[in-house]
């Protein structure tokens, strides 16, 4: 990137009545993805883009409830409303609540449980609606670890690559159209489910198979109702307290925090920031270190490996590849101009994909958007194309965030017939898949 863009930019950015930072997973998945992170809190400090209307900073999700989850407490640190769990007065409540003390110290994120199965510290696993078999970054390691367990269970509404490996399954319904529930978006808006169908089969709703779950373990918690779990995280959480199902209809959603009933939510946070005095403690300047990929690129390995998704999949397809789109095409090596023909290559045309860790197959796909010396790849097409034997399972040691984002690879052209063979195979499996997924 020219210095001279970089400044304009920084300008533009500075001296903006309003400016905000939008960023997805190319920020964060990085072995020092919470630097990235905190670069951009320090940025938008200094140019007071943060606390007002129309300014701040927003990580996109790539799903429509990941906030949701992290506001629920699926984070190893946190229980329901981001309250720590090493702070005693925050984890009282919820010791009062349940029943039960709440343990004092923060748990494993995902990373760090893969690192205690390596070392037999961790045996024992229940999954629910994950597939790290086919999304973790170094896929041998995941199917061994997760192989070695003494009882896995999966909780899902496919038989995933993960839940092949369980020794029980539990079929789940689909939360979006077969459950009760509430969603949060990017902009904390929390929003009504609403059950449209019964699940089919045998699958039931995760809240029906917890409390059946905790039922054959000695806890009886009555029947499954969501609306009253959610009255009980009001109760414990103080931010979502003024979030009535009631209140959710009538006002079509609300944003939290959210106090009280006539609370109206926050349109935007941390306006505290703007108050002379300032209450409470300042916002922190973060210094970082640029520090670059682990996986240096060489004269072995000369090309840089980006992943990411696009616009019509979810992550390992396992959702979104059992359906149509006319935007979906199979797996490829998406290249700059420059590079297709700086290597001879066609389009189309099958090479192989190597890195320190494995290869892979895939066509060649021409993209004027990429810069010389960048490819790129998603893990959509895992059953085709498992690009999760090129990455590497560097992490971030902060949120155990593997670096999905910088792997070292070369391409290497394949014999001739090789691809007409490959190319052959593969458009058989796409009929098949088709004919299986006709209404």
């Amino acid at each position: 990137m020219p210095a001279a863009r970089v400044r304009e930019l920084a300008h533009a950015y500075a001296t903006a009545p309003r400016a905000m930072i939008c960023w997805t997973l190319g920020i964060t998945e990085h072995h020092n993805g919470v630097d990235n992170v905190l670069a951009l809190v320090s940025l938008a400090l200094l140019t007071g883009h943060v606390g007002r209307y129309g300014s701040g900073l927003n990580p996109l999700r790539g799903q429509n409830n990941v906030q949701g989850g992290g506001d629920m407490g699926a984070l190893p640190d946190r229980l329901p409303g981001f309250q720590h769990v090493e702070q005693d007065a925050l984890r009282a409540p919820f010791d009062a609540a349940w029943g039960v003390a709440v343990p004092p110290k923060r748990g494993k994120h995902l990373s760090a449980m893969f690192d205690a199965m390596e070392h037999r510290e961790l045996t024992a696993l229940y999954v629910i609606g994950e597939n790290p078999v086919q999304s973790e970054a170094d896929q041998a390691k995941a199917i061994r670890l997760l192989s070695g367990l003494e009882h896995l269970v999966v909780q899902d509404i496919f038989l995933t690559r993960t839940a092949q490996l369980a020794d029980v399954v539990l079929p789940a319904a689909a939360a979006w159209a077969e459950t009760e529930g509430t969603v949060t978006n990017s902009e904390r808006r929390v929003q009504r489910v609403r059950k449209a169908l019964e699940p089919p089969g045998e699958a039931r709703d995760d809240l029906a198979i917890i409390f059946e779950l905790a039922r054959r373990l000695g806890a009886d918690w009555g029947q499954p109702s969501a609306e009253a779990v959610w009255d009980e995280l009001r109760r414990l959480s103080p931010v979502h307290a003024g979030m009535s199902y009631a209140r959710l209809e009538a006002e079509g959603g609300l944003q939290w925090p959210c106090y009280d009933e006539t609370h109206p939510g926050e349109l935007f946070l941390h306006s505290r920031l703007w108050e002379d005095p300032v209450p409470g403690n300042r916002a922190p300047f973060v210094p970082v270190d640029h520090d670059p990929p682990v996986d240096r690129l060489d004269a072995d390995f000369p090309i840089r490996l980006t992943t990411g998704r696009r616009l019509d999949s979810y992550n390992t397809g396992v959702q979104s590849g059992r359906y149509r789109s006319p935007l979906r095409r199979g797996e490829s090596l998406d290249l700059s101009p420059e590079d297709v023909a700086s290597y001879r290559l066609t389009e189309g045309e099958r090479v192989r994909v190597v890195s320190h860790r494995g290869a892979v197959e895939t066509p060649v796909r021409t993209d004027p958007s990429l810069r010389p010396g960048l490819t790129f790849m998603t893990l959509h097409f895992q059953d085709d194309v498992a690009t999760n034997l090129l990455t590497i399972d560097a992490t971030d040691p902060k949120s155990g965030t593997a670096e999905f984002k910088a792997t070292a690879i070369r391409i290497e052209r394949l014999p001739a017939g090789t691809a007409v063979a490959a190319d052959a195979a593969i458009a058989a499996d796409a009929a098949d898949a088709a004919d299986v997924m006709e209404p």
